[in-house]
C-alpha cells in the first residue's frame, strides 16, 4: 500500500516537473503582455510623424501665401486676403479642415516690432499698461493693444506677419486623450516678410498688378 502511494506521488512529481519545464505557450503569453505597449508606442510614433507632416504643410503653405502676399497682386473677383487663405488651403493636401483653421495677417512698422505691445508711458511704474496711461496708437484702433500689429496684408514695403493656426485632432482615439481633455493639439506657423515696393496699378483683367 505504501509502495503504491509512493509510486503515485513520484509519478505526480514527475508530471509536475515536466509541466514546469515545458516552454510551450510562453511566447504567446509574453506577446499578450507586451503587445498593448508595443501597439501604443507604434501608434504614437505614427501620430507624431503625422503631426510633423502637418506642421511642415502649414509652414510650406504659409510661405507660399506670403510669396503671393508680398507682390500686392489682387486677382479679379476675390480679395487679396481671401486669395492668401486659398493659397494656404491648396497646400494642405486635404489633411487640414480650413473651415476650423485661422489665418491672419498683421502689419508692423518694422521687423523688430513684430509681436511687441504698443509703446506707453508707465506713469505708476508698475511695468504694465493701466487704463488712462498715455500710449502710441500704432495700429490706429483707438485702444492700447498688447500686440501693435494692424490687421491686413499691408501696402508697398510694409512688414507683414502671416500666421496660420489649427486644432489638430489625432487620427487614433486611443492616443487622443494624451493631448488634453478635448483630444486636440494647437498647431501654428508664422512668417514675417516685407512687401515688395509695388505701385498698385490696375490691369485690364480687373486685378491689381505690381
Amino acid at each position: 500500500m505504501t509502495s503504491c502511494l509512493f509510486k503515485a506521488r513520484r509519478h505526480r512529481f514527475r508530471r509536475l516537473g515536466r509541466l514546469l519545464r515545458c516552454a510551450r505557450g510562453v511566447s504567446t503569453i509574453e506577446f499578450a503582455v507586451a503587445a498593448p505597449t508595443l501597439f501604443l508606442v507604434a501608434t504614437m510614433l505614427i501620430e507624431f510623424a503625422m503631426m510633423m507632416f502637418v506642421q511642415a504643410l502649414l509652414e510650406g503653405g504659409l510661405r507660399e501665401a506670403a510669396r503671393f502676399g508680398v507682390t500686392g497682386y489682387t486677382p479679379a473677383g476675390v480679395t487679396r486676403e481671401d486669395q492668401i487663405r486659398q493659397t494656404v488651403a491648396s497646400n494642405m493636401a486635404g489633411l487640414v479642415d480650413m473651415s476650423t483653421a485661422s489665418v491672419s495677417e498683421l502689419i508692423y512698422p518694422s521687423f523688430s516690432d513684430v509681436g511687441k505691445p504698443e509703446p506707453f508711458s508707465d506713469v505708476n511704474g508698475n511695468g504694465a499698461y493701466d487704463s488712462g496711461e498715455p500710449f502710441s496708437d500704432i495700429n490706429g484702433n483707438g485702444v492700447w493693444d498688447a500686440d501693435m500689429g494692424a490687421a491686413g496684408a499691408g501696402g508697398p514695403s510694409d512688414i507683414v506677419l502671416y500666421t496660420v493656426a489649427v486644432d489638430w485632432r489625432p487620427m487614433t482615439p486611443l492616443v487622443a486623450p494624451l493631448f488634453g481633455s478635448d483630444g486636440k493639439i494647437r498647431m501654428k506657423a508664422s512668417v514675417a516678410v516685407r512687401n515688395e515696393p509695388y505701385n498698385g496699378t490696375v490691369v485690364a483683367s480687373g486685378g491689381t498688378s505690381p
